[in-house]
Order: structure tokens, then sequence, then C-alpha cells
């Protein structure tokens, strides 16, 4: 589940193993780069932490932000 703050959205995900970890970044990568909306991300191992915020709107959380956590969820797979 996504958590809101007043500067970003943040939500950690966890795969079986990296080879899945980074199939779902390249997929979030593929669908970022379509909206011109990049991620703030690190990945360890199985692991991927994803914060969304606007840069030209000041590092906050805008209608951009929102629908490039739906578009992220959609992509999760057994969702």
């Amino acid at each position: 589940m996504w958590q809101e703050t007043e500067r970003h959205l943040y939500r950690a995900f966890t795969f079986q193993n990296f080879r899945e970890a980074f199939a779902f970044m390249t997929n979030v990568a593929l669908a970022a780069e379509k909206m011109d909306h990049h991620p703030t991300w690190t990945n360890t191992w199985n692991k991927v932490d994803i914060w969304l915020s606007t840069h030209s709107a000041g590092n906050t959380v805008t209608k951009k932000d929102r629908e490039l956590a739906l578009i992220i969820d959609k992509i999760l797979p057994n969702t």
C-alpha cells in the first residue's frame, strides 16, 4: 500500500528474487518514460523501494504521482 506524506508517495515491494525485482523495475521504467515522470527508487536484491514526487512542483505529490502509482500497482505480478 502506498504511504502518502506531504512530500512523496512511498511504497516498498518484495519479490521472490533479483530477477523478478529487476523485471518489475524494467516495466515501471518503461511506463514512467511514457509519462515523462520518473521515480526515485532503490533496489537491493529482491527489494524495491519507490518514492514518487513531482520535481517541477517543488518535490510534492501531484496528480501525476498518483497516476503513476496506479500504473505501478497494475504492473505488479498477481494483482
